[in-house]
């Protein structure tokens, strides 16, 4: 009788594990699930390099928006799921997180401008319930516009495609505005909401005689990427880009971080919270390494010579 009830005390392993707390982390992002986004893919191998496994130490919450204005539904989801931690892809996903909580640390992944916008009080010391990494469009857009004037040194006006749907384009407007003055050249801001908008901006840009386009980065011209890169073609515009995977679709040149390495880098974040960590006392890192991306096969069809100066720089030259 003893050994048996000796036997009934002994913890059952299979209990003692399900009575431990799996944390759980939500991820707001753009698109279907169907084909995640490479941020996606660089936060799940980084958790995986700091030993967490998905399904077993840690649950992903997925939660999708096809438009941005489904993102603030979604971001409520999380909120009543009452997940440990929302991680944001951008600027685009962490408004809608932001105003639906004031208490769940968000960890963002590329955010173009956290402080200009507000979210963060400064990249040394956050102060809130907001932190990750970023890669500051403001400085970015206004080396792009520089580069791809180098590249097509004739071009005096330039198109500037925008999207009023993302938090950090208008401080980065500005920073193009005193850019083109430097560079002595006219920008012709044009605004895209939707997919819908794209023939509509071209038709207006090319009615103003632009000679180039710089397509300021939004969860739009990501997921959209092959059908700007048409219509930009199209309308035998060279275009200038913040992501490689632009370029790799067709557009013409592209300078900016790697996001999915600083995503995989943004899983540390999760990974101190989740151990008792502070947003609001983790620094935001910024992107350490820039490259510049040009598609050779795009060049030869809108007719153009790249100078042996830009060509030089480039980290990768796509035939």
């Amino acid at each position: 009788a003893a050994l048996g009830f000796s036997t009934l005390m002994v913890p059952c392993p299979t209990v003692a594990q399900q009575s431990q707390k799996i944390p759980r982390v939500g991820i707001l992002a753009m698109g279907t699930g169907a084909a995640p986004a490479p941020q996606i893919e660089g936060l799940r191998q980084g958790l995986r390099d700091l030993g967490w496994i998905e399904g077993q130490t840690i649950l992903l919450e997925y939660r999708w928006a096809e438009k941005v204005d489904g993102l603030p539904a979604r971001a409520v989801e999380l909120v009543r799921l009452k997940v440990d931690v929302i991680f944001a892809v951008s600027s685009t996903q962490v408004e809608p997180a932001r105003q639906a909580t004031k208490t769940i640390p968000i960890v963002f992944g590329s955010h173009a401008d956290p402080v200009g916008i507000g979210h963060v009080a400064s990249l040394a010391r956050p102060g809130g319930n907001i932190t990750g990494m970023a890669a500051v469009m403001t400085e970015l857009a206004a080396k792009e516009l520089e580069l791809l004037k180098a590249a097509v040194p004739h071009v005096t006006r330039f198109g500037v495609l925008w999207n009023p749907t993302t938090p950090s384009h208008p401080p980065a407007l500005k920073s193009v505005e005193a850019a083109a003055e430097k560079l002595a050249v006219q920008v012709y801001m044009v605004p895209a909401r939707t997919v819908d908008d794209f023939e509509g901006a071209f038709s207006a840009m090319i009615r103003e005689r632009v000679g180039a386009l710089l397509v300021v980065a939004s969860p739009l011209t990501y997921y959209q990427r092959a059908r700007l890169a048409e219509v930009a073609l199209k309308h035998r515009l060279p275009a200038m880009f913040l992501l490689r995977e632009n370029v790799e679709a067709g557009g013409l040149m592209s300078y900016g971080p790697d996001l999915t390495d600083m995503s995989r880098r943004s899983a540390a974040y999760i990974d101190k919270i989740l151990k008792g960590a502070k947003p609001a006392d983790l620094p935001v890192e910024q992107a350490s390494k820039y490259e510049l991306f040009i598609n050779l096969k795009t060049a030869k069809t809108l007719g153009l010579t790249i100078p042996q100066t830009i060509l030089i720089r480039a980290d990768t030259l796509i035939e």
